[in-house]
């Protein structure tokens, strides 16, 4: 059995991991579940030592099944509810004021999840004293930012959003990104919800400082759909269900290649359209989704 710790693997999903451990951890428990339709895996990584071996932060990590975001099949308004209710679930109890980030390069369209996530994201610190006054005292403070890539800035995403929450104080980071899996099979139709944070980049190899509770004394809770596969992991997948075993796969250069669907401009608009929905819902519980969407639209 493949270890995640091995070269030829490359997941940013700890379910993924987990499988690839391939073996009880008594520092991990799992679990899986319903909400209301969707089914839901849970990983939790309680200890250093597990950390190490799945090379992946201590906390909670959720990921839910969908309906491939590349078909033309929608999420139905129950199941935005349940995703909204998984992510109402790390929310602090108390969320004056929640941050929303979308991490990536817009320009490129596989990394270009949270900037399009942010963009139908519901902001609202601006009015809350205003819509108050109409009548709307239960209209949560919501923030947002796309804040580029260090290559577009010159500036560390995680400086730009550190000196945001010292600004502003939010109780909460939410950021969106996109990953990377080890599966074809799990790009645009899985969504993993994490207490842990979350590194910028790291889907791409493009790994920069870490967005956490650590770094930024507020929590972090990060959303990600997986939009490429590194085409080593894949070639190794496919050799190992072939019973072979094969060299990475890389550019001459050294450069590693990501492979992503073809559909992935189809992947990317629903898949923004859609989480920010639940986001928007898990917010903002008092508006229906069909107000969110005119909202937003």
């Amino acid at each position: 059995m493949a270890n995640p710790n091995t070269p030829s693997v490359r997941t940013d999903l700890a379910l993924e991991a987990k499988e690839l451990l391939g073996r009880q951890h008594h520092g991990i428990k799992s679990s899986a579940f319903t909400r209301g339709t969707l089914s839901v895996d849970l990983v939790e990584v309680l200890t250093e030592d597990a950390a190490r071996e799945l090379k992946k932060p201590c906390g909670t990590y959720i990921t839910v099944s969908l309906s491939p975001f590349g078909s033309a099949q929608q999420l139905n308004h129950s199941e935005i509810e349940a995703v909204a209710s998984l992510i109402d679930d790390m929310l602090p109890k108390e969320n004056p004021l929640t941050l929303v980030v979308g991490l990536g390069n817009q320009d490129i369209t596989p990394d270009a999840l949270g900037p399009k996530t942010v963009s139908q994201t519901l902001v609202t610190r601006h009015i809350v004293q205003s819509m108050q006054n109409q009548g709307l005292e239960n209209l949560a403070s919501v923030a947002a930012i796309a804040p580029g890539v260090l290559g577009q800035t010159g500036i560390e995403t995680q400086e730009i959003i550190l000196s945001l929450v010292r600004q502003i104080s939010p109780s909460c980071v939410i950021a969106i990104d996109a990953l990377a899996s080890k599966s074809m099979e799990r790009l645009g139709s899985t969504v993993q919800i994490s207490n842990t944070g979350i590194s910028p980049g790291s889907g791409v190899f493009n790994k920069r400082r870490e967005l956490s509770e650590h770094t930024l004394g507020v929590p972090v809770i990060s959303i990600g759909v997986p939009t490429v596969v590194d085409a080593q992991t894949l070639a190794s997948g496919i050799l190992q269900k072939s019973g072979q075993t094969g060299a990475p796969v890389a550019f001459s250069g050294g450069e590693t290649m990501m492979v992503t669907p073809r559909e992935i401009d189809v992947i990317i608009k629903r898949a923004s359209n859609i989480l920010a929905l639940c986001i928007n819902k898990a917010l903002q519980p008092n508006l229906q989704i069909e107000d969110i969407s005119e909202l937003t639209g």
